[in-house]
Protein backbone atom coordinates (compact mmCIF):
# COMPACT_ATOMS: atom_id res chain seq x y z
CA UNK A 1 0.00 0.00 0.00
CA UNK A 2 1.39 3.14 -1.02
CA UNK A 3 0.87 6.57 1.53
CA UNK A 4 -1.90 8.66 0.54
CA UNK A 5 -2.44 10.22 3.65
CA UNK A 6 0.10 12.58 5.08
CA UNK A 7 1.61 15.41 6.75
CA UNK A 8 -1.12 17.13 9.62
CA UNK A 9 -4.03 14.96 8.65
CA UNK A 10 -2.34 11.46 10.18
CA UNK A 11 -2.46 12.82 13.52
CA UNK A 12 -5.61 14.68 13.20
CA UNK A 13 -7.85 11.38 12.17
CA UNK A 14 -5.78 9.49 14.85
CA UNK A 15 -7.48 12.08 17.67
CA UNK A 16 -10.75 12.09 15.95
CA UNK A 17 -11.17 8.58 15.58
CA UNK A 18 -10.37 8.26 19.75
CA UNK A 19 -12.78 10.98 20.22
CA UNK A 20 -15.54 9.13 18.23
CA UNK A 21 -14.64 5.71 19.69
CA UNK A 22 -14.79 7.72 23.21
CA UNK A 23 -18.24 8.83 22.44
CA UNK A 24 -18.91 5.79 20.89
CA UNK A 25 -18.30 3.88 24.33
CA UNK A 26 -19.00 6.27 27.01
CA UNK A 27 -22.04 8.98 25.64
CA UNK A 28 -24.28 6.89 26.27
CA UNK A 29 -25.88 7.15 23.04
CA UNK A 30 -28.56 4.57 21.26
CA UNK A 31 -27.03 1.27 20.44
CA UNK A 32 -27.41 2.24 16.50
CA UNK A 33 -25.24 5.92 17.24
CA UNK A 34 -22.95 4.49 19.78
CA UNK A 35 -22.06 1.39 16.93
CA UNK A 36 -22.07 4.18 13.82
CA UNK A 37 -19.53 6.24 16.20
CA UNK A 38 -17.31 3.36 16.78
CA UNK A 39 -17.21 2.33 13.41
CA UNK A 40 -16.23 5.85 12.13
CA UNK A 41 -13.56 5.90 14.97
CA UNK A 42 -12.27 2.63 14.28
CA UNK A 43 -11.90 3.84 10.33
CA UNK A 44 -9.88 7.10 11.55
CA UNK A 45 -7.91 5.26 13.30
CA UNK A 46 -6.66 2.46 11.25
CA UNK A 47 -6.86 5.04 8.37
CA UNK A 48 -4.30 7.57 10.17
CA UNK A 49 -2.48 5.32 11.98
CA UNK A 50 -1.40 3.14 8.52
CA UNK A 51 -1.45 6.36 6.42
CA UNK A 52 -3.77 4.92 3.56
CA UNK A 53 -7.07 5.35 3.07
CA UNK A 54 -9.03 3.34 0.34
CA UNK A 55 -11.24 6.35 -0.67
CA UNK A 56 -8.43 8.74 -1.24
CA UNK A 57 -7.37 6.11 -3.94
CA UNK A 58 -10.58 5.87 -5.27
CA UNK A 59 -11.00 9.64 -5.97
CA UNK A 60 -7.51 10.21 -6.81
CA UNK A 61 -5.95 11.95 -3.28
CA UNK A 62 -2.72 11.90 -1.84
CA UNK A 63 -1.97 14.51 1.07
CA UNK A 64 1.71 12.89 1.30
CA UNK A 65 4.67 14.53 0.58
CA UNK A 66 6.85 13.11 -2.31
CA UNK A 67 9.15 11.69 -0.34
CA UNK A 68 7.39 10.12 2.09
CA UNK A 69 4.61 8.30 -0.83
CA UNK A 70 7.17 4.91 0.01
CA UNK A 71 5.29 1.19 0.07
CA UNK A 72 4.90 0.65 3.53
Amino acid sequence: MTCNVGGIERPIRIGAGLVAIIIGLFAGLSTAMSGAALAVGVILLLTGAMGFCPLFTLLGINTCTPASGVKK
